[in-house]
């Protein structure tokens, strides 16, 4: 059987509807994997049970799944030994010292911009970093602090969506090489998610346009109305001086052995490397440098470096389940042949130039009403890659527009991490910011969707 139909279709319906009314990605994935495997094993409830626990436990067979999984809970270590080390607050404290040169409006908030550019490891370090140094430099100059949370906030998951060298990486890796494993796409896992980072036009122009509003001072909407809050001078700094170079250093090592273990696993041809194994070493050699460096400086003792290596770990858990039902839902959505049913159903009625659109705008949508990116990832990436493939599309930009659509619908979302967090770090309203970021939000979507539709008429 090539497909089953309405069934085939149910399912990420199911997995949609299961994700606004709990809230939990995790559950939804579970419930979309058990109802499928019901249909395919014949409505037999134990069969299906059965059925999905050999199928789960089979996913470790597969080095590459078991790589992507390990490196993302590592990647929770890393994260929690900035942090408990004190690295992040001693970088903190370095750019508070420095904020000198950078003493108006426009410098507070470039300030806040460039902390969320080059932190890229995680998006919710991102915002809390960016928001908690630039905000007294804000209130001091008379910046609004829902024009620090928008510009927190904007550079937070679009550009970790943009330098994937983090957990996000190893989602969106781990869903593409599952397709190219289960034969929906060929090609090079790596080599295709980092030629989307070109399409993943609405974090690019994002990024451009938070930009463009700090140095032209832009406010629009309701941004107009955004009052500064009133600076308390009697803060003091409680951030330690500890070197930057703590939380530097790692960053660079994670970042830099990725394409030497691409040029080792390719053997000599970075392009053919194993974009699973590559940030596997990658991830393993950053845990090694911190300890070896944060041992010599003193900086955290043999015991704490284990303790906050397990509690990083614990934390990465809910996404190390997100990835493994995402992995088993790919699956099983190719066994349904749900792509090729929609496939069939949209030919003579949609064009495929528009395809590219219409992904971003469903993921976005999803995004939205879920408050989840990853979530979104894990559904509609797997859509997606079947339907770029059966219309013989461009397939960086189909993942580019899964990418796209899924920040997009996070960033306006009002229940969605990153808002809240984002909220919290710069001291603002969280109503008053997902208010005024969504006008400017929307202007990166427009301009996305456009950019959407010209190149689905260029590359068909």
């Amino acid at each position: 059987m090539e497909h089953y139909g309405f069934l085939s279709l149910l399912i990420p319906l199911l997995i949609i509807a299961f994700a606004i009314l709990t809230k939990d990605v995790v559950v939804s994935l579970l419930v979309g994997v058990l109802v499928a495997e019901f249909i395919i094993n014949d409505y037999a409830l134990l069969t299906a049970l059965v059925s999905m626990l050999d199928k789960l436990v089979g996913l470790f067979a597969e080095g590459w799944i078991t790589k992507t999984i390990i490196f993302a809970l590592l990647v929770g270590s890393i994260i929690r030994l900035l942090n408990e080390s004190g690295a992040v607050n001693g970088f903190i404290s370095y750019i508070d010292k420095k904020q000198k040169s950078i003493d108006s409006p426009k410098g507070s908030l470039l300030l806040a911009y460039f902390l969320g550019v080059v932190i890229f490891i995680e998006s919710s370090i991102t915002a809390l970093v960016a928001g908690s140094v630039a905000r007294p430099l804000c209130d001091k100059n008379g910046v609004s602090r829902e024009k620090l949370a928008f510009v927190c906030d904007s550079t937070s998951a679009p550009i970790c969506s943009l330098i994937p060298f983090n957990a996000w990486g190893a989602l969106l890796l781990g869903l593409i090489i599952s397709a190219i494993e289960g034969g929906v796409i060929e090609g090079n896992g790596l080599s295709l998610l980092v030629h989307s980072i070109l399409f993943n036009f609405y974090s690019l122009i994002t990024v451009m346009l938070v930009l463009i509003v700090i140095l032209f001072d832009i406010n629009i909407a309701s941004m107009k109305d955004a009052k500064a809050h009133k600076f308390d001078d009697t803060i003091t700094n409680k951030h330690n001086n500890k070197s930057p170079l703590l939380m530097i250093l790692p960053i660079v090592v994670l970042i830099i052995m990725v394409p030497i273990s691409l040029y080792y696993t390719g053997k000599g041809d970075i392009l053919e490397g194993s974009g699973s194994t590559s940030v596997f070493y990658a991830v393993l050699s950053t845990l090694l440098f911190i300890y070896i460096y944060y041992r010599v400086t003193k900086t955290i003792s043999h015991k704490a470096y284990f303790k906050s290596l397990y509690a990083g770990i614990s934390d990465m858990i809910p996404i190390a389940l997100i990835l493994i039902f995402a992995f088993l839902i790919g699956n099983v959505i190719k066994e349904l042949g749900t792509a090729k049913y929609l496939a069939s159903m949209m030919q003579g009625n949609i064009s495929p130039l528009f395809l590219p659109m219409m992904v971003f705008w469903v993921s976005a949508v999803m995004a939205f009403a879920t408050g989840t990116s990853w979530g979104t990832f894990s559904i509609m990436m797997p859509i997606g890659l079947a339907l770029g493939a059966s219309f013989d599309l461009h397939l960086p930009l189909v993942i580019g527009a899964v990418i796209s659509g899924g920040i997009f619908g996070d960033h306006v979302s009002p229940i969605s991490d990153t808002t809240i967090i984002s909220s919290m770090a710069s001291g603002c309203d969280h109503i008053a910011h997902v208010k005024t970021q969504i006008p400017y939000a929307l202007i990166s979507a427009f301009l996305a969707s456009f950019l959407y539709l010209f190149m689905g008429i260029l590359y068909h």
